[in-house]
């Protein structure tokens, strides 16, 4: 967590205050193309690298041609399966949680605050921008902190010894859920730290201007050595995070594409689309009930309780599924008691089914659904819903007629986003599906998992490319922002 908080810190902080602070050549083009690596899941953008950057990969092939290099003990090349290539790339898929949260925080700004800095001959950065941004990066680095504790197939594809792989080993390697479940209270301690701290950083601190000067501050113009090393600084992200991944997976895709399983990929494609689907419309009806109840209905309880029950996101899949697991087990066996009560046979009506998975990934992924409906109900003005109590219009009809209509852009980008987000999901997938039951994301670690990385990259490219739907939703809603 803290070699990836680094490197997020300075590739997100940093992109992002040259994009909304200066003026440079491409600078609108980087203003998306930096977001491209969010739509890679680490441990995708892992299989990628070990093949290339390994003792018997390109990299390290052509070095030993060039300086005639014979074996490794001639020479120091740093070990991809390792920590310090788990931070690696894990960083430079992870910075766009923050460069999307700081970029919209320094755009934000008022021009009035970098005029009292100039004023008094400060760095507008160091005094101004990263004080105000302050909240927004903290939040990003949380949501980078809690992706890094629930990663399971970067740290596992590495064999870097995480809470979250200790949890899925010491279950199946060793059939004890117990030992899992006390592994599990201390990653959620982890987790509910990270949480605490988020909230805490906004708590009582005041980051707005009162002035009716609301103006965003004119781009600087750099010097063309300053245009350069800006260019450079924004394409290393967008280099190693999206582009040299995508094309090592092209790559090897291509070379398997004539011996392709291509009936066993169609119905792993079919099945995916299905859970995704199953999985993000149940989100979205969830979500738009209880984001409309307890924004219109709810009291101080009610509001508490939804919040809590979105948290879900925070915590990592292997932990969920434990926790999963352990309740349907008592529904099951619930089931299976009335059976016998009443005189017929009954047996478990969720275990090793897909249903586990539906309710899994509800848990999971209801914070998705949420916050975007959530804040699409909070830019509805009250007095459109009272006018139509004014009208006589019962509540119910209020929100099919009023309110349903104008969130539909928000409901839309919230099962997106699940929908991609249930494609990516591995651990818990792997943990709780049924038997013969595959996702792209299951389907690509078998393959990877026995190191057939090339058999992998097509499954894997197909993931990268729905995941770039959310990327360019998530681009659109940023330029809405005045630049």
């Amino acid at each position: 967590m803290i070699g990836v908080s680094a490197f997020v810190l300075i590739l997100g902080v940093g992109s992002a205050w040259l994009v909304s602070r200066y003026e440079f050549n491409g600078r609108k083009l980087f203003d998306w193309l930096l977001m491209l690596p969010a739509a890679c899941p680490a441990y995708l953008v892992a299989y990628a690298y070990t093949d290339f950057f390994e003792y018997a990969g390109p990299i390290q092939k052509l070095l030993r041609n060039i300086f005639g290099w014979h074996n490794a003990q001639e020479y120091w090349f740093p070990e991809i399966r390792s920590l310090g290539g788990a931070i690696f790339v894990m960083s430079f898929v992870l910075y766009p949680y923050v460069y999307v949260l700081a970029r919209t925080s320094f755009l934000k700004s008022s021009i009035s605050f970098y005029e009292v800095a100039k004023l008094y001959n400060k760095n507008t950065f160091i005094y101004v921008g990263l004080p105000l941004a302050r909240p927004a990066i903290i939040a990003g680095l949380a949501l980078v902190c809690m992706e890094v504790i629930s990663d399971f197939g970067t740290v596992e594809f590495f064999t870097v010894e995480t809470l979250t792989l200790g949890i899925f080993n010491v279950w199946l390697g060793m059939n004890n859920l117990v030992a899992a479940s006390q592994i599990a209270i201390v990653a959620f301690i982890f987790v509910i730290a990270l949480l605490f701290i988020e909230i805490k950083s906004r708590a009582r601190r005041k980051f707005s201007d009162n002035s009716q000067r609301q103006i965003n501050p004119d781009k600087i113009k750099l010097t063309k050595f300053k245009s350069l090393l800006s260019v450079l600084f924004c394409w290393v992200p967008i280099f190693f995070g999206f582009i040299l991944p995508v094309l090592l997976l092209l790559l090897h895709s291509l070379k398997t594409s004539y011996h392709q399983n291509w009936t066993k990929l169609s119905k792993v494609v079919l099945d995916t689309l299905l859970i995704a689907g199953i999985g993000a419309i149940s989100i979205i009806i969830i979500s738009s009930l209880t984001a409309i109840i307890a924004f219109y209905k709810g009291k101080f309880f009610l509001n508490k309780i939804t919040d809590i029950a979105s948290t879900g996101y925070a915590f990592p899949g292997t932990m969920l599924a434990i926790g999963i697991l352990v309740f349907v087990g008592f529904v099951d066996k619930f089931y299976a008691l009335s059976g016998n009560f009443f005189g017929y046979q009954n047996s478990g009506f969720l275990s090793g089914t897909i249903l586990i998975l539906i309710l899994a990934y509800v848990v999971r992924f209801q914070a998705v659904g949420y916050g975007s409906i959530r804040s699409g109900i909070t830019q509805i003005p009250r007095n459109l819903s009272d006018a139509s109590y004014v009208m006589g219009k019962p509540f119910n009809e209020t929100i099919r007629k009023v309110i349903l209509p104008l969130i539909k852009t928000s409901i839309i980008a919230g099962g997106l986003l699940a929908f991609v987000d249930i494609m990516k999901e591995l651990p818990m997938t792997l943990l709780l599906r049924p038997f013969n039951f595959e996702t792209l994301a299951t389907y690509t670690y078998q393959f990877a998992h026995d190191e057939l990385i090339e058999q992998a990259s097509l499954p894997a490219l197909l993931i990268i490319f729905a995941g770039l739907l959310p990327v360019i939703f998530m681009n659109k809603y940023l330029r809405e922002v005045k630049v």
